[in-house]
């Protein structure tokens, strides 16, 4: 398995969302690219956000948002010298 643009878009998607506020969604609106916008749709097939076009996160949404987020914060810690 490797990551796909497809897939890389939807974690980018997830990254975007406010994990201290269950309460705030994300809307990815008709100007977005049409990666987002198509990432975003996948992620509703998948049950991972409310709606087509962002809505909010489902618990496993959540829970995947999570670890996609603390992914990136992993991988992005500069290695000390």
């Amino acid at each position: 398995m490797s990551y796909t643009p497809e897939l890389v878009a939807e974690l980018e998607i997830l990254a975007l969302f406010n994990l201290s506020n269950a309460r705030e969604g994300l809307k990815v609106h008709h100007t977005a690219t049409p990666e987002a916008i198509a990432a975003a749709g996948r992620l509703f097939d998948k049950g991972l956000i409310t709606q087509a076009d962002g809505g909010y996160l489902t618990s496993l949404g959540l829970e995947s948002a999570q670890h996609a987020q603390s992914l990136l914060t992993i991988l992005n810690v500069t290695q000390a010298a």
